[in-house]
């Protein structure tokens, strides 16, 4: 079933969990995605990026999603991530999205805020909720570039959702995008992320949040990816982050890289094979395996 992000979080924010938004570029990425969220009986996120709507095309991707959520008993969002183009967002406002990403974060405080209440004013009117950023998480991923990391402020995070009315607040606690998300070991600022929770009461979302995990890593790289120094945020940073606040993580490296890793596979082993669905058969697999590996972790499992 279709629903609001605003449902969804408020539910996990109560409840001490998140919720997971995966990223869909097309049929079989989605379907692997539901087929883990139904099997754990989850609520899911599932956001279309503006590179993903330029590679797919907006119709494409909102009809599929939405027709899982007809299909489906599961709750289903659907998501604009990382929206910076407004025309783009008219269009899926338009197309039925159930929740909206505004993303001013590269521009100074004001400015970010003055457009992203215009985006509030805008989606409000059809009872959209909208998720906005402030600060900014560093990284590169599909069009989002972002080379330096400009840490959330606590006491401008209150004042930013006050002024724009947001649903819920992207925080940079020191997480990228990308597969190399740290140099050295993970960290996380959680004692900021403790602050900003105290001072900000919608929910709170974490983006730059794969895992990269290593036995998906390794099996990529041995088939032929160069990815030796991939790391990501670990399972006991997610925790930490859920437990104080986070009520949505976005993960979308992690289905790239499984995705890759299953495709190098299969294609090394079977040199052979032409025929499209037999080769798409074990990305979807794996997917949906690393997709109920990231359920279990935000503990929406049984909550759908």
């Amino acid at each position: 079933m279709l629903v609001t992000s605003k449902e969804i979080l408020t539910k996990a924010k109560k409840g001490k969990y998140a919720v997971g938004a995966f990223n869909v570029n097309d049929l079989e990425i989605m379907q692997a995605i539901v087929a883990g969220a139904m099997r754990l009986r989850s609520p899911v996120i599932l956001q279309t990026s503006e590179g993903a709507i330029e590679y797919a095309g907006l119709k494409y991707l909102a009809g599929m999603i939405k027709t899982a959520a007809h299909e489906n008993k599961i709750p289903i969002v659907l998501h604009l991530d990382h929206g910076k183009d407004i025309s783009t967002i008219k269009k899926c406002i338009k197309e039925g999205y159930t929740s909206v990403m505004i993303d001013a974060s590269h521009y100074d405080f004001d400015r970010n805020a003055s457009i992203t209440k215009k985006v509030v004013a805008m989606c409000h009117k059809r009872g959209i909720p909208v998720e906005a950023e402030l600060g900014t998480i560093g990284g590169a991923e599909d069009k989002v570039s972002e080379r330096k990391i400009i840490l959330t402020d606590p006491k401008y995070a209150k004042k930013f959702v006050d002024k724009t009315g947001i649903d819920s607040l992207a925080v940079a606690i020191g997480t990228s995008h990308g597969v190399y998300k740290f140099k050295g070991n993970a960290n996380m600022d959680i004692k900021r992320l403790k602050e900003i929770k105290a001072k900000v009461k919608v929910p709170l979302v974490l983006h730059g949040a794969s895992g990269v995990p290593k036995d998906i890593v390794r099996k990529a790289v041995k088939y032929g990816a160069r990815f030796e120094d991939a790391s990501g945020v670990t399972d006991s940073q997610i925790k930490q982050a859920i437990k104080n606040g986070i009520c949505k993580v976005n993960t979308d490296t992690d289905l790239r890289l499984s995705f890759t890793a299953a495709e190098r596979e299969f294609l090394a082993k079977n040199p052979m094979e032409f025929d499209p669905r037999k080769i798409l058969k074990p990305a979807k697999e794996l997917i949906q395996k690393t997709v109920e590996r990231r359920i279990r972790l935000f503990g929406s499992d049984g909550k759908g």
